[in-house]
């Protein structure tokens, strides 16, 4: 039997798209009295304010004045939210243009520096992007890969390669930024600035280092430093590091 008449056997499961909200049509929207970029930006407010742990659908729609119900002409179900607001916060990334190949190492480390930016303003984004395996779908993270690629092949990779040398630069940032995201937000929990916790932290931190004389001194010559901007100079480091293989990649051809 040709292929295209093939039949399904009886009992096989029937093939169904991967759920999601990008690849189901969007609810066209008369007048709402709540629209799902309303749904969007609050969700995003929530989230800011209170972490990941405390999103509901059913808290969302009390803080918007509104049945759960309501929102749920808009969005399926939280993992749809999610999709969503990880989207929503992508679009506030800046990627620079650049009109000569020289420039490219300066506007990519700059858009790694952006998205890091988003993220600690954002910090439960490191917790959700492993459940958005349709991100690429939206459109806001679909604009941002279009103008790194631009920008990956403004530098001269080829086009197979400057997918590639994006994601190095992307998947350096988000790993980074995950770690110190979940940092802060503990925190935030803590109820004290960055140099008060660790100044609380300092006693049982050097009774550990007593026997590690290599560690003590380094933690010992970084003591008073600002923390904020010592975890800003530890972030460029690496991600200096990752465009300095770019560029030994470029300079082989």
């Amino acid at each position: 039997m040709p292929a295209d008449e093939k039949q399904q056997s009886p009992g096989a499961p029937a093939a169904s798209p991967v759920p999601s909200v990008w690849t189901r049509p969007r609810r066209k929207e008369q007048q709402p009295a709540l629209s799902r970029d309303q749904i969007v930006v609050a969700a995003v407010r929530m989230l800011d304010a209170d972490g990941i742990a405390a999103l509901s659908m059913r808290k969302l729609g009390t803080g918007m004045g509104a049945a759960a119900t309501s929102l749920y002409r808009h969005v399926a179900n939280k993992d749809e939210l999610i999709e969503l607001v990880v989207d929503e916060v992508y679009g506030e990334l800046e990627v620079s243009e650049i009109t000569e190949p020289g420039a490219w190492r300066e506007a990519l480390a700059s858009s790694g520096h952006s998205l890091r930016d988003m993220v600690l303003r954002h910090p439960w984004v490191a917790s959700v992007l492993g459940q958005v395996g349709l991100a690429h779908l939206g459109p806001n993270l679909m604009r941002l890969s279009e103008r790194m690629l631009r920008l990956a092949r403004a530098a001269g990779f080829p086009p197979g390669e400057a997918e590639l040398a994006m994601k190095a630069v992307i998947s350096y940032v988000i790993g980074a930024t995950t770690s110190e995201a979940s940092y802060l937000s503990l925190l935030a929990r803590s109820g004290k600035s960055e140099a008060e916790w660790l100044e609380s932290l300092l006693p049982a931190a050097q009774e550990g280092l007593e026997e590690r004389p290599l560690t003590h001194d380094h933690a010992a010559a970084k003591h008073g430093t600002d923390p904020a901007r010592m975890r800003e100079e530890n972030f460029d480091y690496g991600l200096q590091r990752v465009l300095d293989g770019l560029e030994v990649r470029l300079s082989r051809g």
